[in-house]
């Protein structure tokens, strides 16, 4: 049976005075929506993105709502190293530390194996997989440096546990974006950070379902329980919720935001 969303949840302060890095946060989806969840916890976020345009106009409607103290902007593609660390440098310039970093940004596409060329396989290990590599390693270089502790809460996907046709290269990035979490949890534990991820299904905004066909989207959508998809903001409810205090005992979970687990 379809049901409808719920209605949207306000804020509780869950993270006041807490610093965030959201990439890929530019967009209508779920790195854009965890941003403005952040902010309405109580976080200071830095918003980064490969487009800068639409960048741009993210940080502006943010900072005229939430204050421009509480908001920066770094363009940033993960697929570089100098990039990737202006933008942690950015967040501790701007407010002195990181508490949060959210490595949202990947990359997807379709196609068989046997018509994939090596340039379309490595475009999308490399965003999804190794951006989220160097990320995570900027921030935990940070993070225990600083004595502080921290959180990290990596982007997967439930592709990751189960298979789809033309989706190899993608499922195989977002496996190893667990296996990552689990091994760098390990590694963070011991000066006091936790790495959780999440791993959506089908999370859709209106700019995604107009260019998704009805019998695509039906597809999908049938494959969930509720018979919907998940609106971004509900999977940066579960993103919110790793970051908080409420999920303080946990680390190395990924934590399927779906009924497809499997």
């Amino acid at each position: 049976m379809t049901r409808a969303a719920p209605p949207y949840v306000p804020g509780h302060r869950l993270l006041a005075g807490r610093t965030a890095v959201v990439t890929a946060a530019a967009g209508a989806g779920i790195g854009g929506a965890t941003a403005r969840r952040l902010l309405e916890e109580g976080a200071s976020v830095v918003v980064s993105d490969a487009h800068a345009r639409r960048l741009g106009q993210c940080e502006a409607e943010l900072a005229a709502e939430f204050g421009a103290d509480r908001v920066a902007s770094l363009t940033c593609d993960v697929t570089d190293e100098d990039q990737v660390t202006a933008l942690f440098d950015l967040a501790e310039e701007r407010h002195g530390r990181l508490d949060i970093v959210v490595n949202n940004a990947g990359l997807g596409g379709t196609a068989d194996l046997v018509d994939m060329p090596d340039e379309q396989w490595d475009k999308v290990l490399d965003v999804t997989l190794n951006g989220t590599f160097r990320c995570t390693r900027a921030a935990l270089r940070r993070m225990k440096a600083d004595g502080g502790g921290g959180v990290i809460v990596n982007n997967a996907s439930v592709i990751g546990w189960r298979a789809q046709k033309g989706q190899a290269h993608y499922a195989a990035a977002k496996a190893g974006v667990m296996a990552l979490t689990r091994c760098a949890a390990l590694e963070a534990a011991e000066y006091g950070v936790r790495v959780n991820a999440v791993s959506p299904s089908l999370a859709m905004h209106p700019h995604l379902v107009k260019v998704t066909t009805p019998e695509l989207l039906a597809e999908l959508t049938s494959r969930e329980a509720s018979g919907r998809y998940a609106e971004p903001w509900e999977v940066a409810n579960v993103i919110v919720f790793l970051a908080s205090g409420y999920s303080s005992y946990m680390t190395g979970e990924v934590l399927s935001v779906s009924s497809q687990h499997a």
